[in-house]
């Protein structure tokens, strides 16, 4: 469902890691989550320009809720009179989050099947590999165990079925996809007995995501008064938590690269809406 996106997506990481990581599936997938940030960053300005725009209008809209209490009708109707006089679309904040959430499921896809996406390798002959090599082609990781067979150097009787190039591209990758800082980016955490170093990710991958949040709510006044939006700065660290415990590694790494890009991008536009308010209050 999600090829249209996955397919390309995955090209890129693969032109990414063949030309500027220097090989390196790690190094790959953070040029990546930078190329894939700035590519947003048009609609996170708008969705900031948003917010700003509500923290004008909420005295206003708080004045026409306080009038109109006891008539939903009328309370509908002016509120809906201040969003067009003042250009406002409600709804504006919502759209980087829904563009976000395809790409976010494709890239999962593309990290769960790299000889997929990334290589390009047929369902037809991965089948076959992971027939050849003693793997359940029903396990949604076996892409990633493939790979591990040939960093094991225990993928033998894989020659009639892919050619001396590729066999020898599937090695290059399983190198750096095994042995990135000392994670295997194709291991997922929960199953940290090979290795306790992986439950930094989740954690880290949280913890980044929390103080993005924390810091895009650092100048809305609702930040204080509505307790939903209070939860919400919970709720996303603790379902990044929950998936990155759940995913590859290689996906808590793009959250974590993420998280810090955002922090940084927070930060500097956190610093220009500071600004504005003390022109508008000068």
């Amino acid at each position: 469902m999600l090829d249209f996106i996955a397919n390309p997506l995955g090209q890129i990481l693969y032109f990414i890691y063949d030309t500027l990581a220097f090989k390196s599936y790690g190094i790959a997938i953070i040029i990546f989550t930078i190329f894939v940030k700035v590519l947003l960053l048009p609609l996170m300005i708008k969705q900031y320009n948003n917010m700003a725009k509500m923290q004008e209008l909420g005295p206003k809209l708080k004045e026409i809720q306080t009038k109109y209490k006891n008539d939903k009708e009328k309370l509908q109707q002016e509120s809906l009179k201040l969003y067009q006089e003042n250009n406002y679309n409600p709804m504006g904040g919502c759209l980087p989050l829904l563009i976000q959430m395809p790409i976010l499921l494709a890239l999962w896809q593309v990290i769960q099947k790299p000889l997929r996406y990334m290589l390009g390798i047929s369902i037809g002959d991965i089948d076959k590999l992971a027939n050849a090599l003693n793997l359940s082609n029903s396990n949604v990781y076996v892409q990633i165990e493939i790979i591990g067979k040939f960093f094991k150097g225990e993928s033998s009787g894989v020659e009639n079925i892919l050619s001396g190039d590729m066999i020898n591209t599937i090695t290059t990758l399983s190198s750096s996809f095994s042995n990135f800082l000392g994670f295997n980016l194709g291991s997922v955490p929960k199953d940290f007995s090979s290795n306790y170093l992986l439950l930094l990710i989740p954690f880290l991958a949280a913890g980044t995501t929390y103080i993005s949040s924390k810091l895009s709510m650092a100048y809305s006044t609702q930040t204080t008064e509505n307790p939903m939006q209070n939860s919400m700065l919970f709720i996303g660290p603790l379902m990044t938590l929950f998936f990155s415990f759940s995913f590859p590694a290689g996906m808590g790494l793009y959250w974590i690269v993420g998280g810090i890009f955002q922090i940084f991008q927070q930060l500097f536009i956190n610093k220009l809406i500071a600004k504005k308010k003390e022109v508008q209050n000068a």
